[in-house]
């Protein structure tokens, strides 16, 4: 029996999958502080113009500049798994299926966009780039790519995963990067928010803050800011992996797939494996796609779809999305790729039409999966991962209650090596779950009261 699928360096893809090109409502504009749609010339300052392009582009296909292929390259294609022993475990009639990120130099799927990033970035002339990270996973895939390419990267993290995670920024360091804990004395929004609150763990939306300041205020013009999910041109460098898991299903003799799982924090893995597959679902496939995040931050499941900033001191535009609100600081969960209080607004969107069906987790239960796929598969999953993990394992005995053999695939967004803290927290009976309150969530939304609202747009026909 075949466990797993290899594809070539010439079976990868050589373009890029647009899913703007093809969504049947499409997502509304970013807008600007007076309201009004957001120009590309306006985006000019935060992101290079070569990949401002490729934020607004209709375009369906994108093709991937060599350059970009030949590092790629060093770790791509990643393989396909067949889950044999988790489905032993779990007595399923479902073939399980998983596309192992983990193998990336970083160890997750964010070197993918970090690549693409950077080398756009290079071409046009960029010598710095400056980001944040919440668990540090695309902190240390931004420095890995920054490496390879000669630019200097500074990395604001998340406060919290700062002091959880102390081998990320050892990653970073090791790469040539700078880290500096979030918030910081080193911007004017970091002061404004350690004034504030001294104490605070930090969140995604003030490490963004204090990046995209860094950024637009160098006024050598040589620093740009990266992101390492959200935006369109990000889950485009994404579908590497969805496109590259349909030619390795075909190869295991799959001629369709039941269920496509992801775990989504601002939706770049999810959005990664899932896109091709949503293309499917648009033209007539029966598929389930589920995203999946944490009860503590329940962006998806809970969040309203409203025009929101992107970071909390609102330096970004205004963006189409389900969101928690732009002042929310999630509680401190080890999955600290998953606390942000926004979803990216082409999965908002998806969403929206029906196209997808999100699903939130409790902590205990995602580390029971991550455990048990680790006891069977071997690999010790990241934490976010741990959340796809145990959606497939919900889905999975759904399939042995029906008697039904369907076929589910889910994205192995990185391994956990980084992360043994958590591990450590889980085994000592030291984490509880955590439901985000009502009243707490009503209280971060009053900071939106007064902004734009989106229309809700859809097809009905999902």
């Amino acid at each position: 029996m075949p466990t797993k699928a290899f594809l070539t360096e010439d079976e990868m893809p050589r373009q890029w999958y647009n899913l703007a090109a093809d969504l049947p409502s499409p997502p509304q504009p970013p807008l600007g502080p007076d309201g009004n749609p957001v120009s590309p010339d306006m985006l000019a300052p935060v992101f290079p113009m070569n990949l401002i392009e490729q934020e607004v582009s209709q375009e369906r296909w994108i093709t991937i500049p060599e350059g970009i292929l030949e590092i790629l390259w060093r770790w791509r294609p990643s393989p396909l798994h067949r889950a044999y022993a988790l489905e032993k475990a779990l007595g399923t009639p479902a073939k399980i299926y998983y596309k192992n990120e983990s193998v990336s130099p970083p160890g997750s799927h964010k070197p993918n966009t970090a690549v693409a990033q950077a080398w756009y970035n290079k071409e046009f002339g960029i010598k710095n780039i400056v980001t944040e990270t919440g668990a540090g996973q695309w902190g240390s895939a931004l420095a890995f790519a920054c490496s390879l390419l000669g630019l200097h990267c500074k990395v604001y993290m998340v406060r919290i995963s700062f002091d959880q995670k102390p081998f990320r920024k050892i990653m970073m360091q090791t790469w040539g990067a700078t880290c500096i804990a979030s918030p910081s004395n080193q911007t004017q929004a970091g002061r404004s928010i350690l004034d504030q609150m001294p104490d605070t763990p930090g969140s995604l939306g003030i490490a963004i803050s204090e990046a995209v300041e860094e950024a637009v205020t160098d006024k050598s013009g040589e620093t740009r800011y990266a992101l390492g999910s959200v935006l369109n041109h990000v889950m485009l460098h994404q579908t590497i992996i969805g496109l590259e898991a349909k030619k390795q299903l075909q190869k295991m003799g799959e001629k369709k797939v039941d269920i496509v799982i992801g775990c989504a924090g601002g939706g770049s893995n999810f959005a990664g494996l899932s896109f091709p597959f949503v293309n499917d679902k648009i033209n007539g496939a029966n598929i389930e796609i589920i995203p999946v995040e944490p009860f503590s931050c329940p962006t998806m499941t809970k969040g309203p779809f409203i025009y929101d900033h992107g970071d909390t001191a609102k330096m970004t535009p205004l963006l189409p999305m389900h969101s928690l609100g732009h002042d929310f600081i999630p509680p401190p969960i080890h999955a600290g790729g998953l606390r942000y209080h926004g979803m990216a607004p082409l999965v908002s969107q998806a969403i929206i039409e029906g196209l997808l069906t999100p699903r939130a987790m409790h902590q205990l239960e995602c580390y029971q999966a991550a455990v048990l796929f680790a006891r069977t598969e071997g690999i010790i999953c990241a934490p976010e991962t741990s959340h796809a993990i145990a959606a497939t394992i919900q889905e999975a005995n759904k399939a042995k209650e029906e008697g039904k053999e369907k076929v589910i695939l889910f994205n192995m967004s990185g391994h956990g090596l980084m992360d043994m803290a958590g591990y450590q927290s889980y085994f000592a009976g030291q984490l509880v779950d955590y439901e985000l309150p009502e009243h707490e969530m009503g209280d971060a939304l009053k900071a939106v009261e007064n902004l734009p609202k989106p229309k809700i747009v859809k097809t009905g026909k999902w």
